[in-house]
C-alpha cells in the first residue's frame, strides 16, 4: 500500500472529480529495475480552477502536462503525489516516469525462478498499489476505462483485464532480444485497484465455457504440477451456479486465472485477471483439505466479479460488502454445486474459529467498519471483515430466505452495476424482496462489535427430567449488546452407535435469558449443544455433565458439523481459561481417531499445537507434547495406507515431535531408515520432517544445505530459509536479526524467515530481541512497505515471552511512541494474546495442583 490516503480526501476528490479514462503504456524491456510507465489520464472537475492531486510511487518522474501545459515536476511530484492545480471543466494530464519493479509483493512484482532464470510479473494493486505502475486516482469510486498497452520481450505472454483478442504488433530490436507489444482494448468502467498485469513466459492452458473464454497460467518450471481439468472443474462449476443465482451473466470479456510466485495472499479479484497463490499448485501430496481451499478461493475470487468488481464499494469502510459476501457465496456454492457438500462444516471449523478469534482482540469492530485512512484498511483484512461478516450473512438468509435474499442482490446487481455502493444500498434491496425491516438487524449485527456467549441453565428433577431449562446471553462489558438470535438446541444420547441426536428445538433468543419451556419434562440427555447447525454467530458453552461426555468420547459423534462444534467450543474454552489446557489436549486425543473429515483433523492439530505452546502450564507442556506424538504415531501406523488421514497423521506427529524418541523416529523417515506402508516422504513432507529436527538441534546447516541442493526451487529456498532461521543458537538468531533488520529480501523469503526466528521453542533464544523489536519497530513502520511493516511488526512481535514483562514493555512503547493508530492496533493484540496465554497456563497449572 502507498500513500496514506484519508477518506476525507478521497470524499473531496470524488466530489470535485468524475475520471473518464486512462491510457497507460508500459515497456518492461529497459532494466531489471525500472520500467517505463507513460500514463494519459482523462477527466473532468465540477469545480473549475480548484486543485487536487493524482496518486503515483515512482524513483524517477520525468514530465507532467496538465492541458498542454508542462509543469515543473520538482514542484509538483513528492514521491507519492503530484499536485494539480487550476483544473478546467474538462482535463488531460500526461505523467511520463520510470516506475519501479518491487520484491515486496506489493505494486508490479518482479520474480527470477531460480530453476531456469525465466523472469515473471504479476501485478498487486489492493488497497493503493496501482499507483506504483501508473499515474491514478487511486480510490475505488474514481472508476475509469483502463487501455494498456506493453512493450515486453517476444516470448512473454501477457495479460490484462480486457479482451483476449488481443492485438500484438512485434517490433523490430535495434539491438537486444526481439520484442512484441501489446495493446489492450479499453475496460468498462472499473476501479484502480482491480487493474492488473501480469507478464512472462508463463505456461497457459485454455477452454471456454458458457461462451466465457478460460484460461489457466503458472510458472514453465511448475507446469508438470498444474491440474488445469481439476481447477477448470471448479470454474465451470462456480460460472452455472452464480448465473443460476445472480441471474446476470459474468460482466467481463474473458476470465483468467493465474498462479503466481511470491504473492501475499490466498488470491486477488482483478477484473477477468485472477492471481492466486502459487501453492495452491501441489508440486508434492497433500490431503484433500487443500484441494477444498483452493475451491474455495477460487469460488471466492469468481464471486467477486460480481461483488465487488461490477459493484464496488464507495470506500474501505464497506470492505465487509466485498469479503464477507465473497466468502459467504463460495462456501455456499462449494456445498450446493461441488463435491465438497460439507462445506460449511469446515466453515464453522476453520474461517468461524478465525472470526471468533478476532472478535475477542481489543482490535474488535463493527462489520461495517470506521476506517479513516489506507493504513487502517490494510490491518482490517481481517477474521472480522471476512469470517464473522459471512457468518452473519448467513444468518440473514435463514431470517430472510434463500429467495428473498437472492433476489435482492439481483435488484442490486441491476441498480447498481458498473458503480459504487454503501451499506444502505445493499439493505434497501434487502428490505424490498423480503418485506422486511433490516435496521434493527444492522444496527445488533453489523453496527457493534463483539461476540456474544451463550450458557444452558436447567435444573432436574429425581428421574433426571428437565424442571426448567433457560438459555443465558452473555455479552463482554466493553462491547454489551445483546443480540437477536436464531439458534437450535441439540439433545444428543450416548448409544451403542455413537452419540446421536434425540431431539432438535430451534428457536430465537434474545436479552439475558429466554425461558425454554419446550424442554421442560425431557429426559435430560450426555449433551446438551446449543446453536446446533451452526445458525448463529455465537460462543457456546457447555455443562459438566456435556463437557465429560466429549472428553470420554468426542469421537463417538457421528454427524461431522455437531462434532466440530463440540470441539470449537472446548476450544474457545480453552481460550478462555475455562477449561484446562490438558483436559482440551486429552478430549482431542480421544476424539481425532474418529474424525473422518481430514479439513477438521488438520485444524484441530494445529489447535493442539497452538494449545500446548501458547495455554499450557510450561511445566505440563513436555508431557503433553509426548501424548500428542504418541497418539499420532499410533494413528499413522494404522491409517488406511495411502490414505489423506495417514498424511494428515504423518504432518501432525512432525509438528508434534519433542522428545529423543519422537525426534529419532523422525530422523528415520528423513534418511529412509523408517518406513510406513503408503507413506510417501515427498519434496515438501521432507522439508516439515527437517524443519522440526533443526528446532531442536537434531539437524544444522549441513542437512539444510543439502535439502536445497536436492531441491533449488523457489520454493526449496523459501523452506530453507525458514529452517535456517529455526536454527536454536544464539549466533544463528544474531545473523537472522541483522537479515530482518535490513529488509534486504523477496517478501516470500522475509516471511519465511520471520516465522522460523519466531519459533516458539526458542522463547528463551528471543529473550534478547525484546528491545530490539521495539527499538526497529518505528522505523520500519515508517520506512518500509506496508507489507515488509505490517509482517515485522505482528510476526516479530514477542508474544511467546508469556510473561507480565512483555505486557509492561508493550504498555510502555505505546506511552512514549504514541503510534500510528494501525501499528498501535497490532500492538495491542500481541499484547491481548499474551494475557490471554497467561490466564490459560494459569488455569491449567491449577489443574494440576486442583
Amino acid at each position: 500500500m502507498a500513500g496514506n490516503l484519508t477518506r476525507d480526501e478521497a470524499r473531496e476528490r470524488a466530489r470535485i472529480l468524475s475520471v473518464a479514462s486512462y491510457e497507460v503504456e508500459l515497456d518492461l524491456t529497459r532494466s531489471d529495475q525500472t520500467f517505463a510507465s507513460t500514463t494519459v489520464v482523462r477527466f473532468s472537475c465540477s469545480e473549475p480552477g480548484a486543485a487536487t492531486f493524482i496518486d503515483f510511487v515512482a524513483p524517477k518522474v520525468h514530465s507532467v502536462e496538465l492541458n498542454g501545459r508542462g509543469l515543473d515536476t520538482a514542484k509538483v511530484f513528492d514521491g507519492e503525489r503530484i499536485r494539480l492545480a487550476e483544473l478546467s471543466a474538462d482535463n488531460e494530464l500526461r505523467v511520463v516516469a520510470d516506475a519501479a519493479f518491487m520484491r515486496t509483493g506489493e505494486g508490479l512484482h518482479r520474480f527470477v525462478d531460480p530453476v531456469d532464470g525465466k523472469t515473471y510479473l504479476y501485478s498487486q494493486f489492493e488497497t493503493s498499489d496501482a499507483q506504483r505502475m501508473y499515474a491514478c486516482f487511486d480510490q475505488p469510486d474514481l472508476k475509469a476505462s483502463f487501455e494498456l498497452s506493453v512493450l515486453a520481450p517476444a516470448d512473454y505472454e501477457v495479460v490484462s483485464n480486457s479482451a483476449p483478442d488481443v492485438e500484438r504488433e512485434p517490433v523490430e530490436p535495434q539491438e537486444g532480444a526481439a520484442k512484441v507489444r501489446w495493446h489492450f482494448p479499453a475496460t468498462k468502467p472499473i476501479s484502480t485497484y482491480i487493474t492488473a498485469l501480469i507478464a512472462g513466459p508463463y505456461h497457459v492452458v485454455r477452454d471456454s465455457h458458457d461462451g466465457i473464454p478460460l484460461g489457466v497460467y503458472c510458472r514453465a518450471s511448475l507446469a508438470e504440477h498444474l491440474d488445469a481439468d481439476a481447477i477448470l472443474d471448479v470454474t465451470k462449476r462456480g460460472f452455472d451456479f452464480y448465473h443460476r443465482v445472480f441471474e446476470l451473466r459474468y460482466p467481463f470479456d474473458k476470465y483468467d486465472q493465474l498462479f503466481v510466485p511470491e504473492f501475499n495472499a490466498g488470491a486477488m479479484e482483478n477484473a477477468g485477471a485472477v492471481t492466486f497463490l502459487e501453492d495452491y499448485i501441489f508440486r508434492s501430496r497433500v490431503t484433500d483439505a487443500r484441494y477444498e481451499r483452493r475451491a474455495e478461493t477460487i469460488l471466492h475470487e469468481m464471486a467477486h466479479m460480481w461483488f465487488g468488481d461490477l459493484v464496488t464499494m464507495r470506500w474501505w469502510d464497506d470492505l465487509w460488502l466485498n469479503e464477507s459476501f465473497a466468502t459467504f457465496a463460495s462456501v455456499y456454492c462449494q456445498a450446493e454445486a461441488t463435491r465438497w457438500q460439507d462445506a460449511w462444516t469446515t466453515f464453522a471449523n476453520v474461517e468461524k474459529a478465525w472470526a471468533l478469534r478476532q472478535d475477542q482482540l481489543p482490535s474488535t469492530h463493527p462489520i461495517a467498519a470506521d476506517i479513516p485512512d489506507m493504513q487502517a484498511v490494510e490491518v482490517n483484512f481481517d477474521g472480522i471483515t471476512y469470517a464473522k461478516g459471512a457468518s452473519v450473512l448467513k444468518q440473514l438468509v435463514a431470517y430472510v430466505g434463500v429467495d428473498a435474499f437472492f433476489a435482492g442482490v439481483r435488484a442490486y446487481f441491476a441498480k447498481h452495476a458498473w458503480g459504487n455502493t454503501e451499506l444502505a444500498d445493499l439493505l434497501r434491496e434487502l428490505e424490498r424482496a423480503s418485506g422486511r425491516d433490516l435496521s434493527l438487524w444492522s444496527r445488533e449485527w453489523l453496527e457493534t462489535a463483539g461476540v456474544n456467549t451463550m450458557r444452558p441453565e436447567f435444573e432436574v428433577n429425581e428421574q433426571g427430567a428437565f424442571t426448567s431449562f433457560a438459555v443465558l446471553q452473555e455479552a463482554a462489558p466493553d462491547y454489551p449488546t445483546l443480540r437477536s438470535h436464531r439458534l437450535a438446541i441439540g439433545l444428543y444420547d450416548r448409544t451403542e452407535t455413537g452419540i446421536v441426536r434425540r431431539r432438535r428445538l430451534e428457536l430465537d433468543v434474545s436479552g439475558d435469558r429466554t425461558e425454554v419451556a419446550d424442554l421442560v419434562g425431557e429426559r435430560r440427555p450426555d449433551l446438551v449443544l446449543l446453536n446446533d447447525d451452526d445458525l448463529t454467530f455465537t460462543k457456546i458453552r457447555l455443562d459438566d455433565r456435556s463437557l465429560h461426555t466429549l472428553i470420554e468420547g468426542i469421537g463417538e459423534i457421528r454427524a461431522s458439523l455437531p462434532r466440530a462444534l463440540c470441539f470449537s467450543a472446548a476450544w474457545d474454552m480453552t481460550r478462555d481459561a475455562e477449561m484446562a489446557a490438558r483436559d482440551y489436549i486429552q478430549l482431542l486425543l480421544s476424539g481425532i481417531g474418529g474424525v473422518s473429515d481430514v479439513s477438521v483433523v488438520q485444524m484441530l492439530l494445529r489447535q493442539a499445537v497452538t494449545t500446548l505452546d501458547k495455554y499450557a502450564d510450561p511445566q505440563w507442556r513436555p508431557v503433553g507434547y509426548d501424548l500428542l506424538a504418541s497418539r499420532l504415531r499410533e494413528l499413522l501406523t494404522s491409517a488406511e495406507p495411502g490414505s489423506d488421514l495417514q498424511l494428515a497423521y504423518a504432518q501432525g506427529f512432525a509438528d508434534a515431535a519433542v522428545s529423543t524418541e519422537h525426534l529419532s523416529l523422525l530422523r528415520g523417515l528423513l534418511d529412509g531408515a523408517l518406513a510406513v506402508e503408503g507413506l510417501t516422504i515427498d519434496t515438501d513432507l521432507r522439508w516439515r520432517l527437517l524443519r522440526r529436527l533443526v528446532v531442536h538441534g537434531e539437524a544444522g546447516e549441513a542437512e539444510i544445505t543439502a535439502e536445497l541442493e536436492a531441491d533449488p526451487t523457489a520454493t526449496g529456498e523459501r523452506f530453507a530459509a525458514g529452517c535456517r532461521a529455526a536454527l536454536p543458537t544464539p549466533e544463528a538468531k544474531a545473523r537472522t536479526w541483522d537479515r530482518l533488520a535490513s529488509a534486504d529480501m523477496a517478501n516470500a523469503e522475509f516471511r519465511a524467515t520471520l516465522l522460523g526466528f519466531t519459533e516458539p521453542a526458542h522463547s528463551e533464544l528471543l529473550r534478547p530481541y525484546v528491545d530490539k523489536y521495539f527499538g526497529l519497530l518505528g522505523e520500519a513502520w515508517n520506512k518500509w512497505t506496508s507489507e515488509f511493516a505490517q509482517g515485522f511488526a505482528e510476526l516479530a512481535y514477542p508474544r511467546y515471552l508469556t510473561e507480565e514483562a512483555t505486557v509492561r514493555r508493550t504498555d510502555a512503547y505505546i506511552e512514549a511512541e504514541q503510534p500510528a493508530p494501525a501499528l498501535r492496533r497490532l500492538l495491542l493484540e500481541g499484547r491481548a494474546d499474551v494475557e490471554r496465554a497467561l490466564r490459560a497456563q494459569e488455569k491449567d497449572a491449577a489443574k494440576a495442583t486442583g
